[in-house]
């Protein structure tokens, strides 16, 4: 068996493990990719909401991202929770010297219960570090917050969202992303939209879903950018690599055991 690559998880702390930093772990496993992390901020969570945040301090987040990075040859790296703009504009700074590839930026703006997770300050770090990553994996909230446009409200019609995808998809060029992948997992059908500019030429692809009615969606888009990672590094091109996130994140919510009295997780290693 062959040395597997390694993931560099950027995130927050969930106790409960649905998300952040442990369900990364969790997720690389299960993809034959060796996780290794930085946790930005811990939180007090359960299956049921988020109670509270308390972001690392800087010198913490710089020391570990410089320690991995001179230890591991990392292969990509998946970004979520950052907590605080202070910890933003240290992994920004980072990523700016160190040039790693693969880097995937899901941004956590808000948890799923609508607790805030990144203040106005952050968001504007968040949006200045976008030139800095290949590919960015919003919701359909986090691409019109991040992208300053209109809001797409959950459970609406596919066909009638698209034209507000494509908008925040250009917006979110405009502002230097290079790929965007918008995750329809609100929408109805739940299909994702991949919007690619770097060729000449936009490139743009439907990949088709269906909301699945479960209770085990906990860490779903925490799920999709790291196994949509770890399949960059393992050497798929990216269309391919979003086809397989996508339907990795589906098999583990339909694999998935209750477990807790709210939003539970998903089966990691289904």
């Amino acid at each position: 068996m062959g040395t597997p690559p390694v993931i560099l998880s950027i995130a927050g702390y969930d106790p409960s493990s649905g998300a952040g930093v442990t369900a990364d772990v969790k997720t690389a496993a299960a993809l034959g990719c060796y996780a290794v992390t930085c946790i930005t901020a811990v939180t007090m969570q359960d299956t049921q909401g988020v109670y509270g945040v308390e972001a690392l301090g800087t010198h913490l987040v710089d020391g570990t991202l410089k320690l991995l990075a001179e230890d591991f040859e990392i292969a990509a790296v998946r970004m979520g929770m950052l907590g605080s703009t202070e910890v933003a504009a240290t992994v920004a700074a980072f990523l700016d010297s160190h040039k790693l590839p693969n880097v995937v930026l899901d941004p956590v703006i808000r948890s799923s219960s609508g607790t805030p997770l990144l203040d106005d300050h952050g968001l504007h770090v968040l949006r200045e570090m976008l030139p800095l990553c290949h590919v960015i994996t919003p919701n359909v909230a986090e691409a019109g917050i991040l992208a300053g446009s209109e809001g797409i409200g959950e459970g609406q019609d596919w066909e009638a969202a698209f034209p507000q995808l494509r908008r925040a998809a250009s917006a979110l060029h405009d502002l230097g992303s290079k790929a965007v992948v918008i995750t329809g997992g609100h929408l109805n059908p739940a299909n994702d939209f991949l919007s690619d500019a770097r060729s000449r030429v936009m490139q743009e692809e439907v990949f088709p879903g269906e909301r699945i009615q479960s209770h085990s969606t906990h860490g779903t888009g925490c799920a999709f950018a790291t196994a949509l990672a770890c399949r960059l590094a393992l050497g798929d091109d990216l269309r391919e690599a979003v086809r397989r996130a996508k339907q990795y994140v589906r098999n583990a919510i339909l694999a998935a055991y209750p477990l807790g009295k709210g939003i539970g997780p998903l089966n990691h290693f289904a």
